[in-house]
């Protein structure tokens, strides 16, 4: 750090703002700022003061970092972790929260709901968060009214815990939709029309251009087109690999083969071609859609040659750029140019295939790090989780843009595109590496609202300062996710942002969402998560199995509560009760 931090904010000098980068005919007004806004909290109580002073807008993000850590670590220099937790850098607002998702349906719902206990989003989340725990049934009804799904049918119930063998409970019985078809529709309590901007993207290199536009009209025009030449090919219930980046193409290749009733199978563009064999052959996939290259950084690297060695199976061949492409199709191989023109002549219209709710849409992997991965199946309601909960914890709100770059290969892909399109948010793709100038200058230009991250980028963009002359101001709210968080990285990170939350997720393929997670009715730690996700139940176990009582500080593991709307309930080349349940504890009757 290149300020020492001081004993508290009141202890800084102006020698000290110097050292931190400010310049000597700047720090003097700076803190006066300081000083004034730190007078101005309510008492000398740390949270209080750097609540004062983020809220006066003293601390820029054009500022020099080590004047935020500066700051930041004066302030909470004699914070008491181990008596008071993590220090909170974030605090919802009693006006705004009740604008939140979540807020708004507590202010709407709450007092039916919790009767006189009920005050407001702040003080009654932990109660409001407990009913959705009891009473799921209630809380995945009024969820379910605020994403676009529209069923064929409408479930009889919304749980049945009623056959104990069935150890998570049966949903939705009797449902069928196409979940696929719930992302493209005009949906008006969402505003979403088909003029509406679905997608928004940007070519790596091409920085200086405005960004592309594509409407929901557009991208319905386009999944219903492949899906039409999927049906020339493939049966209903053939599984299609995807292996290629997240671009627009890859999302309408995803959605395509969910509309006409095929199941699509995940591969990260990142895998040797011995793990794109594995994954084709324990999913028993027909074909592969991929790309000729990747190009990340102004560089070209092979993709096409890798499952060329990897799998036999037909692979479907997408230019990376331009229209022509770079590689010649081995024989039974095919462009995407020739698989497009096998849909001419046919309707402009598709008719999706209904399928249960429980229906097979998408097979994803674990990452196979202790041997075989795990093929773990998603159906038609892990779509509808992560939506909920990017809902409820994320806030993402109609119209909002969403930036997370991941890959359909791994969860954060199809979490992501839900979460958007099922929420009536616009997806924003950068066709490139994250880890540049390019695309921070994106997050800008697409005016991006709810950005998410992995840690080793966020420290990628610190380590470069590559948001220098990039205005992140229009980010509402921050995610993370993937790996452990650094507390200075995140304290860089927020402050790109004005100090805006940034929402750590935790949890599986399996769960198709977090089991805990940030909330925006709940200050906010860095590198800390303020809670259980919405309707998740958990105890905390000691080395002999025995749940700590839900108020005591502690260390153990986590046993999740089996009733987990959206957790899948079988493995394609496994024994899912062998792996998730066995030698797991009873707790209330049911096996955790």
């Amino acid at each position: 750090m290149a300020a020492t931090a001081r004993g508290s904010a009141r202890e800084i000098r102006a020698a000290d703002v110097e050292v931190a980068g400010l310049a000597a005919a700047e720090a003097g007004a700076f803190l006066a700022a300081l000083r004034s806004a730190a007078a101005s909290s309510p008492s000398s109580d740390a949270a209080e003061v750097w609540a004062a002073v983020v809220a006066a807008g003293v601390l820029r993000p054009e500022h020099p970092h080590a004047l935020h850590q500066l700051v930041y670590y004066s302030v909470y220099a004699g914070w008491d972790r181990a008596a008071r937790g993590p220090p909170p850098y974030w605090f919802p607002s009693p006006i705004d929260c009740k604008r939140t998702n979540l807020g708004r349906m507590m202010e709407q719902n709450g007092p039916k709901l919790l009767g006189s206990s009920y005050k407001d989003p702040i003080s009654s989340f932990d109660l409001f968060h407990k009913f959705s725990v009891e009473n799921q049934e209630v809380y995945w009804r009024m969820v379910l009214k605020e994403l676009s799904v529209k069923f064929l049918r409408e479930p009889k119930s919304i749980l049945d815990a009623s056959d104990k063998s069935k150890k998570g409970g049966t949903w939705f019985q009797g449902a069928v939709l196409n979940i696929a078809e719930c992302c493209l529709l005009p949906w008006p309590s969402q505003n979403r029309t088909d003029d509406s901007t679905a997608i928004v993207w940007r070519d790596e290199g091409l920085d200086d251009y405005p960004v592309n536009r594509m409407s929901l009209k557009e991208l319905r025009t386009q999944v219903m087109t492949v899906a039409h030449a999927l049906d020339t090919m493939f049966q209903k219930g053939d599984r299609i690999a995807i292996d290629m980046p997240m671009t627009c193409n890859a999302v309408i290749i995803y959605l395509a083969i969910i509309l006409g009733g095929f199941v699509v199978v995940s591969i990260a563009d990142s895998f040797a071609p011995q793990e794109i064999g594995t994954r084709m052959r324990v999913s028993n996939a027909k074909a592969i859609f991929t790309q000729d290259f990747i190009i990340r950084g102004g560089k070209q690297f092979p993709l096409y040659s890798r499952v060329m060695e990897g799998t036999s199976s037909k692979a479907i061949v997408i230019p990376a750029t331009g229209d022509c492409l770079g590689v010649t199709p081995r024989t039974g191989d095919m462009s995407w140019k020739d698989f497009l023109s096998r849909a001419a002549g046919r309707s402009s219209i598709y008719s999706p295939v209904y399928q249960p709710s429980d229906a097979l849409i998408n097979i994803l992997f674990s990452s196979g790090t202790t041997g075989e991965p795990k093929a773990i199946p998603w159906t038609q309601l892990c779509p509808i989780r992560c939506g909920a909960d990017t809902w409820a914890h994320l806030d993402v709100r109609p119209q909002d843009i969403g930036c997370w770059p991941t890959n359909l290969g791994w969860v954060m892909g199809p979490i992501l595109l839900f979460s958007c399109f099922l929420s009536g948010a616009t997806l924003a793709l950068y066709h490139g590496s994250p880890l540049g100038h390019g695309f921070c200058k994106f997050v800008q230009d697409a005016r991006v609202n709810m950005l998410g991250t992995v840690p080793s980028l966020v420290k990628a963009w610190k380590a470069g300062n590559l948001t220098k002359g990039i205005d992140w101001t229009k980010i509402r709210v921050l995610a993370t996710t993937g790996e452990a968080s650094d507390i200075d990285d995140n304290l860089w990170l927020s402050s790109r942002a004005c100090y805006k939350p940034i929402v750590e997720c935790c949890g599986g393929t399996e769960l198709a969402s977090s089991y805990i997670q940030g909330s925006l009715l709940q200050p906010q730690a860095f590198g800390a998560f303020s809670g259980k996700s919405m309707s998740t139940g958990f105890v905390i176990l000691d080395e002999q199995g025995h749940p700590y009582p839900d108020d005591q500080p502690c260390a153990g593991e986590v046993g999740l509560f089996p009733l987990y709307f959206g957790a899948t309930d079988r493995l394609l080349n496994g024994d899912h009760d062998k792996v998730y349940f066995d030698g797991m504890p009873i707790y209330k009757g049911r096996a955790l």
